[in-house]
């Protein structure tokens, strides 16, 4: 026990420094939510308020270790020190509990942890702007300040709790409850959501699920859903282009056209669709798609000719002509 105490303040006065409120530091009075999702272990920080670019401020993760919300008067400081210490073995509330002890400003705060195992911390600052709340439950916390109305937190749990679908869809539920309360007592401007794994990968660019930005938008939640929405669009098709790559072309077909249901008015996502097909040799089906985007852009038939140099188009010289001359 004395060994592992010397390590945690080893560990604590190697990542710590004093810590002091500014009247400089960001005014993110908002409401956010850390969950994590107990099936795939990914976890999620997501966030909404009437601040320009409120992601870049208060959402931080790390795959294999946590995420953490900070806001209120913002220290960013609690975002990488907080992943820092639940990285070398500290609970959530151990690392928040260490970081509180060193900030000055601790009673203008509000911060979430939640780590890889679904254990949260919370603190809301005494000083935080009414109305200020959390809640923690089952693999995540929620947390409001400056709100219209005391029933926001209460809102986002019980709309978190009840929610079905992925881990991103259930946070995206929770966002919207806090709107249905009124949300911030300022309004809206900026959302985020940011998704990691909950191991990780040895590979950084894999272990980012999710990463979206609202900057500024009269609604952010609508447009953060849009983004959402649209993510997993380009997800179908980024396996489809790996299908393809692998010569999997039924594979491709199948996850080309799961980006459409999503995303149906996008032509990028048709072409490729339709390049597919002229792979399967299924000519009577990618004909008329093709014609209907080269009407629209007429680069894509210009692109297409392309594509036979590069090997992802494999038709003969017959066929590209009959390509061209649609």
């Amino acid at each position: 026990m004395k060994l592992v105490s010397f390590l945690c303040i080893f560990i604590i006065s190697q990542t710590i420094t004093a810590q002091f409120y500014k009247k400089a530091e960001p005014f993110t009075h908002t409401y956010s939510i850390v969950a994590r999702d107990s099936v795939s272990g990914d976890m999620a920080v997501a966030v909404q308020s009437h601040w320009f670019s409120v992601g870049s401020v208060v959402t931080y993760g790390k795959a294999g270790v946590g995420v953490v919300a900070t806001q209120s008067f913002v220290n960013p400081s609690y975002g990488p020190k907080g992943l820092t210490l639940m990285e070398q073995g500290l609970s959530p509330d151990q690392a928040l509990n260490a970081l509180l002890q060193n900030d000055s400003g601790e009673m203008y705060r509000q911060v979430a942890f939640l780590n890889k195992n679904g254990l949260v911390a919370t603190h809301t600052g005494s000083q935080c702007i009414d109305e200020a709340g959390n809640r923690q439950g089952d693999n995540f916390s929620v947390q409001a300040n400056m709100m219209l109305n005391n029933t926001v937190w209460d809102a986002m749990a019980d709309a978190f709790e009840s929610s079905k679908g992925d881990l991103s869809q259930r946070v995206l539920a929770a966002l919207k409850a806090a709107e249905n309360e009124k949300g911030d007592i300022r309004g809206k401007q900026s959302a985020a959501i940011l998704i990691v794994k909950g191991e990780a990968t040895g590979n950084s660019w894999e272990d980012v699920v999710m990463d979206l930005r609202v900057e500024d938008h009269a609604n952010p939640i609508q447009e953060l859903e849009r983004l959402i929405k649209i993510h997993k669009a380009y997800d179908f098709m980024n396996n489809g282009d790996l299908a393809m790559e692998l010569g999997d072309t039924k594979e491709a077909e199948n996850l080309y056209l799961e980006a459409q249901k999503l995303f149906p008015d996008n032509l990028e996502m048709k072409y490729w669709h339709a390049i597919n097909l002229l792979n399967n040799r299924e000519f009577n089906k990618a004909f008329p798609i093709l014609k209907s985007i080269f009407v629209q852009d007429k680069n894509w038939k210009t692109l297409t000719k392309r594509l036979v140099k590069s090997g992802l188009l494999t038709i003969d010289d017959e066929k590209l002509t009959e390509v061209m001359q649609l």
